[in-house]
């Protein structure tokens, strides 16, 4: 199948280059990739890909085909491609080393990441960039992180690193495998990890603006969580009731009737300072507890919350962030799933692809999204990068 080459795509001189291919087998997605992104200038690739794919083979293949190049990535719940949203596919960037340097490295072991090995980590990776000598540390750098979506560890590793970070600002995602809800994988140096993370220092003298945004609206229900098991991130009670039933009679529907179309449709979120966070549910158990996406404890409150215009929100956001930086070189961007889910129950996707296709928007439906060190949930986090 053919590489998809939009008409507003940016000749490949420009300081990066986005790219997308739906070809299934792994070689030729690559070589669609390679003749849409290489250049003797091209230093690094982020990619997006479905876990349908051979992701052993998508492996070698990527690092074959993109030599001496650095290569980041992980497997989604959907890509952002230059044509919109899009299933089954790679999304992919790639960034010119005369305008950015991209330092990557991978944490292996989640459960035992503190900041000491945070601080060590981002110290070599800002002398990367310092090496680069592209533009100051201050002011011109930014973090993605990429974790993997199943390992219930976003929280832990984002504390540390965020300290470690101090003001440098960060955004990422938490990869995904196609709503199966089974594997998910980083990659790094040529292989797919799992109970991984990928983390992203960029420096460029390019003007950007890190964002986060969502469409929700707080509604005057409150729901104590009064059992809690933090390991799982389950709740078995929300105001000493099964916490399934609470949340069913909340929302207006049946405890029966709860599925993942209500999630996406009737989130809860917790509070803090001014702003709402938004805590989604994964899945009803057995015993009418809900297992979240992000972590809960007991004794938090949580609102329900109603939806506004997913279009409009994001518009806004990306508007303001277009006003600081100027016209847009490349949106790279973090979008829960389940998002899309309910854009795709409004029968808005194909309205909401010529909106991203618009504003330059590549990336991928998430399993979780991160801000500064906040794990967050239907949000839609990124970076606005300008052009020269």
């Amino acid at each position: 199948m053919p590489v998809m080459s939009p008409t507003h795509e940016l000749p490949a001189q420009m300081p990066a280059v986005t790219a997308g291919t739906s070809a299934r087998d792994p070689a030729m997605a690559v070589r669609e990739l390679q003749q849409a992104l290489l250049s003797p200038t091209l230093g690094a690739v982020l990619f997006f890909c479905s876990a349908e794919y051979d992701l052993d083979r998508l492996a070698s293949v990527m690092a074959r085909g993109f030599p001496g190049v650095t290569l980041a990535g992980c497997t989604s719940a959907g890509e952002i491609t230059p044509q919109g949203y899009d299933r089954r596919s790679i999304a992919a960037i790639g960034f010119d080393r005369r305008w950015f340097s991209v330092q990557s490295a991978l944490i292996g072991g989640l459960d035992h990441f503190d900041l000491a090995q945070a601080q060590g980590l981002v110290e070599r990776l800002l002398h990367g960039c310092r090496q680069a000598d592209l533009a100051s540390v201050r002011d011109n750098t930014f973090a993605i992180t990429l974790l993997d979506g199943l390992s219930s560890r976003e929280e832990l590793v984002l504390s540390s690193l965020n300290a470690a970070l101090g003001a440098i600002p960060q955004f990422g995602g938490s990869a995904g495998d196609d709503e199966r809800l089974a594997n998910t994988h980083v990659y790094h140096e040529g292989r797919f990890h799992s109970g991984a993370a990928t983390v992203l220092l960029v420096n460029t003298p390019l003007k950007f603006q890190v964002f986060t945004t969502h469409h929700l609206a707080p509604t005057g229900d409150k729901l104590v969580v009064t059992a809690a098991d933090c390991q799982t991130r389950t709740v078995h009670e929300l105001n000493a009731e099964p916490a399934a039933v609470a949340y069913a009679r909340a929302v207006g529907v049946s405890p029966r009737d709860l599925d993942r179309e209500v999630f996406a449709r009737k989130p809860m979120a917790v509070r803090i300072g001014d702003q709402y966070f938004a805590r989604s549910v994964q899945r009803v158990n057995a015993d009418l507890s809900l297992t979240f996406y992000c972590a809960v404890e007991t004794g938090i409150v949580l609102t329900p919350m109603l939806p506004g215009s997913l279009r409009d929100d994001l518009c806004l956001r990306l508007e303001q962030a277009e006003a600081t930086v100027g016209k847009p070189l490349v949106t790279l961007g973090c979008d829960c799933f389940l998002r899309r889910l309910e854009a795709e129950q409004a029968g808005e996707v194909a309205r909401l692809s010529e909106f991203l296709r618009q504003h330059r928007v590549l990336g991928f439906s998430t399993y979780g999204e991160q801000f500064d060190g906040v794990h967050l949930n239907q949000t839609f986090t990124g970076v606005v990068i300008g052009r020269p």
